[in-house]
């Protein structure tokens, strides 16, 4: 029987599956991996109306699933290739798994690591057996030279995602869920950052349960995946965003991304918000601190919950890891409740008359106010900044700005502003005057010294600088706001210096909040 082309390569795909499943079932992982449980989530079940399960990568001896993808890995190695030793680059989780798996089974382990590695990852690193080398700003500068320092040592390189050794340890993941919930399950979330999770799991469940949606989740600002099955091809995106580093990837695997155009159902984004939230619900159910790579598919899986329609069956997310730097927190807390859409904050215009300070605290009423911040704009109005915590805010929210400017308020919704959300609201109060062409700009600064002198001697001192604010979010990158007074003719040699810089950016010139409280009355 002859096959036509289309049927051929669907034919080649069926045995290609067949052989990761074979792969996946015969990976190496419980030598040092654990079996983790399946777990409801009563209290979110509860209130999304489903039966939500979550599956605790965080309770690998790691606190993340990387062990399996890289003790598989490194297990299969011939013994030439343990004696030569292996490398790789990570931020973090990764690392520690090749760190883990090298020590178990007798075998030299390299991590390159960014210079803008938290401590306390290096230390995880260094303490499970790890050599750790620091190179480069980015993980981009750390994966090149792990490379290279790799070739020159003659070690082997075991790649985080794109290696179909990696992939199969990933994929046993996929078999403990459908062993231990073999009743209906309507859709499986799994975090995509480069892709190994997302194949293997999608590997195993399809072939066995082609019913189950599997359903990849991506950060907003870290979407690689999801751009590669939209153009076609693999992207290499300009930039991502650092807040879920562990999914921060501008390119997706070239063995992820044939696995992932075949095998998932759609890829949906979760903003910082949503999974700051999704990090509270997975506290609130079970006290564990999700990291938040760790809290995106649930993330996803809310997202997908509010669509509503016909439910099939279980809806089960991936707590893929819970190594959370500690002082990220308090971030987290602040941008969970936006996330839960149960806070609000506005900027509110209100005439500068007797009385309407209190008329206007009136109209909030008995909600709970999370932040307050009132500044004189001149005799005749003033700004409020104000925080509310809503029991619902999809429906009370449009009430409440309808009822205010009906009263003849000004408001403008900021909930969804990043600038107001990171920098204005700790800023309110300090309006500057008589500056002339101000540029106002948001950074992401890497976490390490020199930084700051560094965008300096870039920008060099042709501007004068108005205005700068840095708050240490956990992270390896800071969130700074700069302003610099800059004529319209020197725009361009500005944008030319800043690029070259490399430090990512946005023009927030025209932000309304900052107009409101910060700029020139």
């Amino acid at each position: 029987m002859r096959l036509n082309g289309s049927t051929a390569r669907a034919a080649d795909r069926g045995a290609n599956r067949m052989d990761y499943v074979r792969e996946i079932l015969n990976a190496r992982v419980y030598d040092v991996a654990t079996r983790t449980p399946l777990n409801a989530m009563v209290r979110l079940g509860a209130r999304l109306g489903r039966n939500v399960l979550l599956k605790r990568e965080d309770l690998q001896p790691i606190f993340s699933f990387k062990i399996r993808g890289a003790y598989n890995k490194i297990a299969r190695l011939s013994e030439d290739g343990r004696r030569a030793g292996v490398v790789c680059a990570s931020a973090g989780n990764h690392g520690q798994g090749v760190a883990l798996a090298g020590r178990r089974l007798g075998v030299e382990a390299l991590i390159v690591m960014p210079v803008t590695t938290p401590l306390i990852k290096i230390d995880a690193v260094r303490h499970l057996g790890g050599e750790v080398l620091l190179h480069g700003d980015t993980f981009d500068d750390a994966y090149a030279f792990a490379r290279s320092v790799g070739a020159e040592r003659g070690m082997t390189f075991i790649h985080p995602y794109d290696d179909p050794d990696v992939i199969a340890g990933q994929g046993t993941i996929g078999v403990e869920i459908l062993q231990d919930h073999p009743g209906p399950i309507e859709a499986l979330f799994v975090p995509i950052g480069g892709g190994g999770l997302a194949a293997g799991v999608a590997s195993y469940v399809k072939y066995l349960r082609p019913d189950i949606k599997v359903i990849g989740v991506e950060p907003t600002d870290a979407a690689s995946m999801k751009a590669a099955l939209e153009a076609g091809r693999r992207v290499v995106l300009p930039r991502v965003g650092l807040f879920a580093d562990g999914v921060a990837v501008r390119q997706a695997g070239e063995e992820t991304f044939r696995l992932c155009r075949d095998l998932l159902d759609e890829v949906l984004t979760a903003d910082t918000d949503a999974m700051c939230a999704a990090v509270k619900d997975i506290f609130e159910d079970t006290r564990v601190l999700a990291e938040p790579a760790g809290a995106l598919s649930l993330a996803g899986l809310k997202a997908y919950a509010a669509r509503g329609g016909a439910q099939r069956g279980a809806l089960v997310a991936i707590n893929s890891g819970a190594n959370m730097n500690f002082d990220r927190l308090r971030h987290v807390a602040e941008r969970a409740e936006v996330g839960e859409t149960r806070e609000i904050l506005l900027a509110v215009t209100i005439p500068e008359q007797r009385g309407s300070y209190r008329r206007f605290i009136e109209m909030i009423g008995g909600r709970v106010i999370t932040e307050f911040n009132y500044r004189y704009a001149g005799s005749a109005a003033a700004h409020v900044f104000v925080g509310l915590k809503l029991l619902d805010a999809t429906r009370e929210k449009p009430e409440l700005i309808a009822s205010l400017e009906a009263a003849g308020y000004l408001v403008l919704d900021i909930s969804a502003d990043e600038t107001a959300k990171l920098h204005i609201r700790y800023m309110v109060g300090g309006r500057s005057h008589g500056i002339a062409d101000e540029v106002v700009l948001r950074f992401e600064f890497p976490e390490r010294p020199g930084a700051l002198l560094g965008f300096l001697d870039a920008v060099g001192t042709d501007w004068n600088i108005t205005l700068f604010h840095y708050r240490n979010h956990g992270a390896d990158y800071g969130r700074v706001l700069v302003g610099l007074q800059v004529p319209p003719p020197d725009r361009a040699r500005l944008e030319e210096k800043i690029t070259a810089l490399g430090y990512p950016y946005e023009d927030e010139t025209r932000n309304k909040a900052y107009e409101m409280f910060l700029s020139a009355a």
